[in-house]
């Protein structure tokens, strides 16, 4: 029997079940990998929008951590929400005790525009999280945040790839679904190499989608435990993600919600 691949998730509970530790476990599911979770925060969300955020006391947050990594062998983590600095050192210093790979979505704000990512929590990341980090997804405007600059075309993902690289993440996966017109290409920057993941653009008449970022990170920490190199690895979490938003659908007044299906 082939041995079960065991992954973590850290971030945050959402209420709708579409986003955070809810899709990640999902998407763990529909993958083949069997996942743990820490929680970070608490979100009163739907698809609209976020009522109110709670965030556990980082201690909490610690106590999650060791009850996870002292009774299962890990093969690979994610982050998500974490929201504020105290969280941030707090998971950053664990992993980097915990030499296995994890991947960083740098989760700032949500679908509907709420904020996600308190503001001093940032330079946070960028000294405990982002240096130990196998792999970092941003999308354009996270991208944009961390490395300060405005980023408006894929030459400018580009540069802003260099520069986030310079925190010492070893890749970094830029998520270009804000500049799409015809095709959403996303920028994978690794080993000095710039690859253009491209898939279709679905519309729905211009309603907006909720996970995709959770989604899209979750496959990656999925197809790194199972020993897929990272540009595969990528690869295959993007066509998942690309599946799961063809499926998607509107529960309610606002976003739609991923299936996570296969």
């Amino acid at each position: 029997m082939r041995e079960q691949k065991i992954v973590l998730t850290i971030g945050g509970s959402d209420s709708i079940g579409g986003a955070g530790i809810q899709a990640d476990l999902k998407s763990f599911h529909a993958m083949g990998v069997y996942g743990t979770a820490v929680i970070s925060c608490l979100a009163a969300q739907n698809s609209v929008g976020v009522k109110d955020i709670l965030a556990l006391p980082a201690d909490f947050v610690q106590a999650q951590l060791e009850a996870v990594f002292d009774d299962v062998r890990l093969a690979a983590a994610k982050t998500g929400m974490l929201y504020n600095a105290d969280i941030v050192r707090t998971v950053g210093q664990m992993m980097a005790s915990h030499p296995i790979p994890f991947v960083v979505d740098p989760v700032m704000v949500a679908t509907s525009g709420d904020p996600l990512l308190e503001d001093d929590a940032v330079t946070a990341y960028e000294e405990f999280i982002f240096p130990h980090a196998a792999l970092v997804t941003p999308n354009i405007l996270e991208a944009g945040r961390i490395s300060g600059r405005t980023i408006d075309s894929e030459e400018e993902m580009q540069e802003a790839a260099l520069e986030l690289i310079g925190y010492g993440m070893r890749a970094v996966l830029i998520k270009g679904g804000h500049l799409s017109r015809k095709r959403v290409r996303d920028l994978l920057y690794c080993n000095g190499t710039f690859e253009w993941l491209s898939s279709p653009l679905f519309s729905f008449g211009g309603e907006e989608l909720h996970g995709t970022g959770c989604t899209l990170s979750a496959a990656i920490v999925a197809g790194i435990a199972a020993g897929e190199d990272l540009h595969t690895a990528c690869k295959a979490a993007k066509n998942f993600t690309t599946e799961q938003i063809r499926k998607s659908f509107r529960p309610g007044a606002g976003a739609r919600l991923l299936l996570h299906r296969r």
